[in-house]
């Protein structure tokens, strides 16, 4: 009796299923960084880059998980092409030098199944620091028109343009600036 309740319970745990980490890519026509700031205290301008590429690993019965996400500097977008490649010079983003910008978490925290924060480094301009995005909203279901396991968030943080070397104007434009990566991503 032991050796048919043992066996049961091998075959039970044998033919378990464990989540394990799923991953998934970064849908590039549904996932926009944008970045706000004050303009001399008139207006809250807000600006968006047009190309973003990476990855995310999500296991929601380990609560864990990991985002690695590149951002095309020359893509940024403020509406203005000649804006564009102001903000695109040495006092600012530089993409001559730096055309990309990285965020890779080194953590996710979660509440419950959901992640809740994303804890890694961003760089910008040669400079890497790290930074917590919020996550202000995740969504894990099949997506209905591609019938594969999709993903999305939004997440957002608050940085000092200076901490990059992109200071240049402060404090008439301001020095903080809000960034906030809406991601959509559809599994491998």
């Amino acid at each position: 009796m032991n050796k048919r309740i043992l066996s049961l319970a091998l075959g039970l745990l044998s033919t378990s299923v464990f989540a394990a980490p799923e991953t998934f890519n970064i849908d590039p026509a549904h996932t926009a960084p944008r970045f706000e700031y004050s303009h001399l205290g008139y207006s809250s301008q807000l600006h968006s880059f047009d190309k973003t590429s990476g990855k995310i690993v999500y296991d929601r019965e380990a609560r864990t998980g990991s985002v690695d996400i590149t951002i095309d500097a020359k893509s940024v977008n403020t509406g203005y092409a000649l804006f564009n490649e102001h903000i695109q010079g040495p006092d600012y983003f530089d993409t001559e030098h730096y055309p990309a910008i990285t965020f890779k978490s080194t953590s996710v925290k979660f509440d419950g199944d959901k992640p809740v924060a994303l804890v890694g480094n961003l760089t910008m301009k040669g400079v890497t620091r790290p930074v917590t995005l919020t996550v202000t909203s995740f969504q894990a279901m099949p997506h209905p028109m591609l019938k594969k396991p999709a993903i999305g968030a939004n997440a957002v943080t608050k940085l000092k343009r200076s901490d990059f070397n992109m200071g240049k104007n402060a404090p008439y434009v301001s020095d903080d600036v809000t960034l906030t990566i809406a991601v959509e991503a559809i599994k491998e």
